[in-house]
């Protein structure tokens, strides 16, 4: 018996219904910057996202405070699928969790063999992240030819596997850091924890209040800006209780759908996806940076997630979900390789101040991701034909 017609709840359902929107319009709008950066008036859309505002750059405006609420998104969805998701039950979330480990360690083993001890070392954390938009809109492309736990699968894995990112970018991607200020913003924290779980405050204006302060410390600390994003999220009240609107965390996930989907990531990649596709760009991809990177994407992610999901289940530690076979999980493996946002967001991280490794970095993410992304839309199409128990 099939899971194609599992019942899932409202919430997951606008959920994957504006990633697989807001994947069509990433599409569209990474066209349009690579077009524009390699067209007569590249070097003036360049500009304009180096223009100085406030003392940052639009680029760095996007990157550190939109990609902040991104990252506030990101934490909504973490937490409820912590709390009434697919990781509310300890044992159903352990696949998931295991999947993500295998697709967050192989491809960062796999880069990390190929650029030990060299300047690009660094770049390690940029083959470890999924894409969420687009991976769920490959998948629903594929409609109903797939079963429906299997996107509840790939959702849990790739809000693990950003969670993993996340945890990188905190511990390894900070520049000089200020404890003054880092004690700073988690003092912020710590008040609208207590405002949470004390009080029991429900108004969503104090917590947004202390957000923008925790991320003004936070960008002042060293430590990147927008993990005061997952910060604020897990201050946020929230109901276990499935679709309850009346929640300060359901309602600001239900807000920040729309606005993440169709305004903060297509201006995401309008700013940083203007690779500059010049002579001999093919020569780029052959360095080890490069191959780590597209090797650790499409070889890396469904190799690890495959093997350490099959390691669980072989130990007994969880179960396939129902409708799953091993051919799902593969496929759902090579979509994880869909690294684009993340991927993109680690390199300008890893590279600061290095143009030509930064641009030969997302010229192998564009290729790897868009590579992982038609072999996992294939390899689903062929195996959703096969009749699974």
């Amino acid at each position: 018996m099939t899971d194609l017609h599992v019942t899932l709840s409202k919430t997951f359902t606008d959920f994957f219904e504006s990633k697989k929107s807001g994947g069509i319009l990433l599409i569209f709008c990474t066209f349009i910057s690579l077009i524009a950066a390699n067209s007569s008036f590249g070097p003036t859309y360049q500009n304009f996202w180096h223009t100085n505002v406030a003392g940052l750059s639009v680029e760095h405006w996007i990157n550190d405070a939109l990609m902040a609420v991104f990252f506030l998104f990101v934490g909504l969805e973490l937490e409820r699928e912590l709390y009434s998701g697919e990781l509310s039950n300890f044992r159903n979330a352990l696949l998931p969790i295991f999947a993500a480990i295998g697709g967050i360690f192989a491809p960062a083993l796999i880069h990390f063999a190929l650029n030990v001890d060299m300047p690009t070392q660094a770049g390690i954390g940029i083959p470890m992240a999924t894409d969420i938009a687009f991976a769920l809109g490959v998948l629903a492309l594929l409609g109903r030819q797939i079963p429906a736990s299997l996107k509840v699968f790939l959702t849990a894995l790739a809000v693990m596997d950003d969670f993993g990112a996340i945890a990188l970018i905190a511990l390894f991607y900070t520049e000089q850091l200020s404890l003054v200020y880092l004690l700073s913003a988690l003092s912020v924290f710590a008040v609208l924890v207590v405002l949470n779980r004390t009080f029991r405050v429900m108004l969503m204006f104090p917590y947004l209040l202390g957000g923008t302060l925790m991320w003004f410390f936070m960008f002042k600390s060293g430590v990147h800006a927008t993990v005061a994003g997952v910060l604020l999220a897990f201050a946020i009240p929230f109901s276990a209780k499935i679709e309850d609107e009346y929640s300060p965390s359901y309602r600001l996930e239900h807000y920040l759908h729309k606005p993440v989907a169709f305004i903060i990531l297509p201006v995401f990649a309008l700013a940083n996806t203007g690779v500059l596709i010049h002579s001999g760009w093919q020569q780029d991809l052959l360095s080890a940076n490069s191959a780590g990177i597209i090797a650790g994407l499409i070889f890396g992610k469904p190799l690890g997630i495959t093997f350490l999901s099959f390691l669980a289940v072989a130990l007994g530690m969880c179960t396939l979900p129902p409708g799953l076979t091993w051919r799902h999980i593969f496929g759902a493996g090579l979509l994880g390789g869909i690294g684009f946002t993340m991927s993109i967001f680690i390199t300008n991280l890893a590279f600061t101040g290095n143009a030509n490794v930064i641009n030969a970095s997302k010229m192998a993410i564009l290729l790897a991701s868009i590579s992982a992304g038609l072999l996992g839309f294939l390899w689903l199409r062929f195996c959703s034909r096969i009749t699974t128990p």
